[in-house]
């Protein structure tokens, strides 16, 4: 009868520890989430959360809006005609999951690339994003719901300076 009383605590005591564990996750929150226009046309937002227990998967989902000016490039380093440029506009997102460590915090970063071009360049020619401008960037934590606006617009202004007619 011991026997059963002790299995019976050591049972109880189990649960209770189980039950407990969802509490560890406190309060998660972001700290500071920021963007950054890359070379390249893509834009990478930076993040801080804090709050979010130790050692968890936390799942992040980059979206907002986009659009890109795209040009056709001849080996003279100009866009010869206005058939060989286009924009197109469109919803962007990237995701990633990242564990929060020891310290229930995250720091990490999610890049978002431009819609792609829909149109194909002539023979000699090669295809080449011009400008590109995001907006409406929202950063969610998935996983605990939260969400982190980025403020603004973002303009990567002409990224071809040297092509002639490519940002006019």
């Amino acid at each position: 009868m011991l026997r059963k009383v002790m299995l019976l605590g050591a049972m109880l005591a189990m649960l209770s520890v189980v039950a407990a564990a969802p509490a560890l996750a406190v309060s998660p929150h972001f700290i500071s989430a920021s963007g950054a226009l890359n070379t390249n046309g893509s834009l990478t937002v930076n993040f801080k959360e804090a709050g979010l227990g130790t050692n968890q998967n936390i799942n992040y989902t980059l979206s907002g809006d986009a659009t890109a000016t795209y040009v056709c490039v001849n080996k003279g380093g100009s866009n010869p005609s206005a058939q060989n440029k286009t924009t197109v506009a469109g919803p962007v997102s990237a995701s990633g999951t990242v564990n929060s460590g020891k310290n229930g915090n995250v720091t990490s970063s999610l890049t978002v690339s431009p819609p792609p071009s829909d149109i194909s360049c002539p023979k000699g020619q090669t295809l080449q994003l011009a400008e590109v401008t995001y907006t409406n960037l929202v950063l969610k934590d998935t996983t605990n719901n939260i969400t982190a606006p980025l403020a603004g617009t973002f303009e990567s202004g002409c990224l071809l300076p040297n092509v002639r007619g490519a940002c006019d």
